[in-house]
């Protein structure tokens, strides 16, 4: 017989932190339960009171983001006829919202809580796909920290930021980067002085060459927020407007493999764009305004001329896709499915590329399909496919433009694309929340209703395992 001392329930372990953890999570998933009752409930009501109603609520929401591509994308001035129809629609909403203004009170509200409280009960069960730091172990401090600085990127952001002083203060070298600089030799000069963690403060074509220097030479990266969008930021869970704070991946850091993307000889870390987004990208316009460069070509691209562009590649059950006017290329599949996280990705770490094709006939084709593509029902659309493979190759009979993690290129066919699973060592800060918009979603699905069920009934739930998109 076990004595006082050595017993499980006096030592603590019933009151342990994890035991209490469970037991919060145990409570969210009760509370998450209840709350998706009385949303089923408020649901059935309100398609009960008024069923015409909400579907022509759904109806005008297509038709207001449909006219607004519609008056983007044409040039004559007939694209101002579908202006009224727009007016009319919203005009249906605000009815709509106005006769059910209680319900939506009360539903808003409980959906809300409803997120919360089920990705809180999923997380601290440590049963979502994709938990903060995901396979990440705690890095020891870098001994010889260097970051590179462009001090262009984001419209001077290293300056507002102060990253040099910042830099140094956590016993980092800072480098800038001048103009004429190659940063290629930088950091392999950096590396080879004994450089054990190389950063970059950066756009996201910055950080794709400071990472293949890091994967050639094994050593760990991180990623400071200092470029405009910087989606490769966001997809490793960092705040992009903490720029300083990403600086403490030197000095309080986690760190694990992701995955990078090769283009015939070049890395990425985000995507390749090919088609109608890398001819915009060309524009000499587009770093200025790119908003007015989209709309000033965007016309003249979508339509006859968009099924000229003459790439040709192998998909998936399907024959003849030689005439697609976008193709995106990704380091790691995009979350295309539903609207929370659309456009990150949920893993850096799943060893596959994503595939993104699109046919794009006429101004009405893009219109429909950016319509389809805010509630995630993109594949609605004839003239689309997505998947993933291991690689993947398009030929063409001329000279291609490409969008390469941003920067704009014209490469010679065939552009074969290949993931680099596991590749590149990286860091965030520990504090950093560690995972994409995509990766954080707790979507209502049977496998994730499941497993609220079994944590609120108080039993163990295993983690789901990785899926592809085949």
């Amino acid at each position: 017989m076990s004595s006082p001392e050595s017993s499980p329930q006096s030592n603590g372990a019933g009151n342990s932190p994890v035991a209490g953890q469970h037991r919060r999570a145990q409570l969210a998933a009760i509370g998450a339960l209840v709350l998706l009752f009385f949303l089923f409930w408020f649901g059935l009501s309100m398609v009960a009171n008024d069923p015409v109603g909400l579907v022509i609520s759904f109806v005008s929401v297509f038709l207001i983001v449909f006219s607004a591509w519609i008056v983007l994308i044409r040039k004559s001035l007939l694209r101002f006829l579908v202006l009224p129809l727009a007016f009319v629609a919203v005009q249906v909403l605000i009815t709509y919202g106005y006769d059910q203004k209680y319900q939506l009170l009360v539903l808003i509200p409980m959906l809300v809580a409803f997120g919360f409280a089920s990705r809180y009960a999923m997380r601290k069960q440590g049963t979502s796909a994709h938990t903060t730091h995901r396979h990440a172990r705690a890095a020891t401090p870098a001994r010889n920290g260097v970051l590179i600085i462009n001090p262009r990127s984001g419209g001077g952001k290293a300056e507002r930021f102060n990253l040099l002083e910042e830099a140094s203060k956590r016993s980092v070298e800072p480098i800038v980067l001048e103009l004429g600089d190659d940063l290629t030799q930088l950091a392999t000069r950096a590396v080879s002085r004994g450089a054990d963690v190389i950063g970059m403060a950066g756009g996201d074509g910055s950080q794709a060459l400071v990472a293949t220097v890091a994967m050639d030479h094994d050593v760990a990266h991180v990623c400071i927020p200092s470029g405009t969008r910087n989606h490769f930021a966001l997809d490793l869970g960092l705040d992009r407007n903490d720029v300083v704070g990403a600086l403490d991946a030197f000095t309080d850091g986690v760190e694990r493999r992701i995955d990078l993307a090769r283009l015939n000889d070049r890395v990425f870390v985000n995507n390749a764009s090919l088609g109608v987004y890398a001819r915009v990208v060309q524009s000499d316009a587009y770093r200025e305004a790119k908003l007015g460069t989209w709309k000033r070509m965007l016309p003249e691209m979508v339509g006859g001329e968009a099924t000229e562009c003459g790439l040709q590649f192998e998909a998936p059950n399907e024959r003849d896709w030689c005439d697609a006017a976008l193709v995106i290329v990704s380091n790691n599949p995009y979350q295309m499915r539903r609207f929370r996280g659309m456009g990150s990705r949920p893993l850096l770490d799943s060893g596959r590329l994503g595939i993104f094709a699109a046919r794009l006939s006429s101004a009405g084709g893009a219109a429909k399909l950016v319509t389809l593509g805010i509630v995630g029902a993109h594949r609605r659309f004839g003239g689309v496919l997505q998947w993933s493979s291991l690689e993947f190759e398009v030929q063409s009979e001329a000279p291609v433009s490409v969008g390469l993690d941003g920067e704009a290129l014209v490469l010679v066919p065939p552009l074969r694309f290949v993931s680099l699973p596991g590749a590149l060592r990286i860091r965030v800060p520990r504090h950093a929340r560690g995972a994409s918009p995509a990766a954080a979603a707790v979507p209502l699905t049977r496998r994730n209703l499941g497993a609220l069920v079994r944590i609120a009934a108080g039993k163990p739930v295993q983690p789901p395992t990785q899926r592809h998109l085949d």
